[in-house]
């Protein structure tokens, strides 16, 4: 992999670029076909003992198509903060993944999936898990699991003027 040009801006710590992947919105996923690209976003959520993404979708469309026959994805979960005005600068923190994605079969990791999910996206996690959460819904729904093989981050807190 080649190093980051601006060096200043380069994350380092494995615990900065996995808080980037917990609290990020989302996350924006690249797969390809027939070297054709294709970009997904995605609601997700980051199991850090695990070391994959959970994330859910329909059970059949063009994503489940491209996944099926390559299973190699590249992406990126940004925390946006903010364009600085009259400075030319843009205030951020991403992290870099490729990994493998596995659509989970086995119910008892569905629905943990889901709850890594709604526990990451959620106000008030335990109401809608009750309420989510049922057998019909964990098993009509198709969760797929991102292992990830690779991180880099990058991040800029500060204006940094560069003449």
């Amino acid at each position: 992999m080649r190093s980051i040009r601006r060096k200043e801006k380069a994350m380092t710590d494995k615990n900065e670029m996995l808080a980037v992947l917990e609290h990020a919105k989302y996350v924006t996923v690249a797969m390809c076909k027939n070297n054709e690209p294709y970009l997904v976003t995605l609601s997700h959520g980051y199991d850090r003992e695990k070391g994959c993404i959970y994330f859910h979708c329909a059970k059949e469309g063009k994503k489940i198509d491209i996944l099926g026959k390559h299973n190699r994805v590249w992406g990126q979960a940004l925390i946006d903060k903010g364009y600085v005005q009259g400075k030319c600068d843009h205030l951020f923190a991403t992290t870099q993944f490729m990994g493998r994605v596995t659509f989970v079969e086995n119910i008892d990791e569905k629905r943990h999936g889901l709850r890594v999910m709604i526990k990451a996206l959620e106000e008030e996690p335990e109401k809608v898990m009750e309420a989510q959460l049922t057998e019909m819904s964990v098993e009509g729904v198709q969760v797929g699991r991102i292992d990830i093989e690779y991180m880099s981050g990058k991040k800029s807190d500060k204006v940094i003027i560069s003449l």
